[in-house]
């Protein structure tokens, strides 16, 4: 027996004793079907059972628990882009508090960061609301002092005491290739302390903010959910960038209200990081309960497929699961 996997299990199994949402057997088998409609569809274009992790949650209501279904919810990897959502919690709790001393383009650097999954504007977020900038190496205790200013941005969710949270990482910068200078010290000397989230996490979040009790006023739970929301017959809705076209959004009914942000990785230079295609959304259709979708997959298969699958993918879930009451 592997002992070291067996404990694996056991601490999965006590974590998801006290998951935030409710086991219902109705949806569980629709969901089954679901997660098993993919895998069948779409192995041959890289969706596999091990790289594949899929929550799915349907509100009922505000300050109530959801419904859910989770394949591989505890699944920690590279989580890509959806790293942007949380980050855009924490700087709309960091401003209720500290407005006076916000730069004057951090607002653009907010939008850009879900509307186009920038980069640029996500690391500029970073370093507003942790104090830190990134640059040469630094010597060792001013690197401890760097470090701990970072490590901010983990504590802050931290502090929510979500189980789901456990071994989840945010603090790396959004770098397309390698890593230099302190980002690279605070990666660690193998380069493994990396972003990881979870589809458990994920899903966890869109519940909080959209039907759940996070730490913000009701003013930055609205921009923040205003920020998310995806307008599917505006003129960006078909430019990849927006990531909606190339995204679950794009295969969801005409009628459909979507809120997402998605992420993709294709070769990085580090195999570590590189190959991931995920989907985080909340769907909403008339007279339906609102459902939370967290897809997060890798593999060079389904990262180069992508474009063309997750529209099928988005079409076949809003198929099986977007008629719940």
């Amino acid at each position: 027996m592997n002992c070291a996997g067996g404990r694996n299990r056991e601490e999965r199994r006590k974590r998801s004793i006290n998951m935030f949402y409710s086991p219902d057997s109705s949806w569980t088998e629709r969901c089954e079907n679901a997660k098993s409609a993919i895998i069948q569809r779409f192995g041959g274009d890289g969706i596999t059972e091990d790289g594949f992790g899929f929550v799915a949650l349907r509100e009922t209501g505000r300050g109530c628990a959801p419904v859910g279904y989770a394949h591989n919810g505890d699944w920690h990897c590279y989580p890509c882009s959806l790293v942007k959502a949380f980050h855009l919690v924490h700087v709309l709790k960091v401003l209720e508090d500290e407005t006076a001393n916000a730069p004057v383009d951090l607002d653009d650097a907010i939008r850009d960061m879900i509307m186009w999954s920038s980069n640029t504007a996500t690391n500029y977020v970073i370093d507003f609301v942790t104090g830190t900038t990134g640059d040469t190496y630094l010597a060792p205790d001013d690197y401890a002092r760097w470090q701990n200013r970072r490590e901010g941005v983990n504590r802050f969710f931290e502090d929510l005491e979500w189980p789901e949270w456990h071994g989840c990482n945010l603090n790396q910068k959004l770098n397309g290739d390698i890593r230099y200078g302190r980002e690279a010290q605070l990666a660690g000397p193998d380069g493994s302390y990396l972003n990881s989230l979870t589809p458990h996490a994920c899903a966890r979040l869109f519940h909080e903010l959209f039907c759940g009790a996070l730490p913000l006023s009701d003013t930055s739970r609205a921009r923040a959910q205003a920020t998310l929301k995806r307008d599917r017959n505006g003129p960006d809705a078909g430019l990849p960038a927006y990531q909606l076209a190339e995204y679950l959004g794009a295969g969801m009914p005409r009628e459909a209200e979507v809120w997402s942000k998605g992420g993709f990785t294709p070769w990085t230079g580090d195999p570590r990081t590189s190959f991931y295609r995920h989907d985080l959304m909340r769907v909403v259709m008339p007279d339906a309960a609102p459902v939370v979708l967290a897809i997060m997959t890798r593999g060079e298969q389904i990262s180069d497929n992508g474009p063309r699958v997750f529209p099928l993918i988005g079409a076949l879930l809003a198929d099986m699961l977007l008629d719940a009451r």
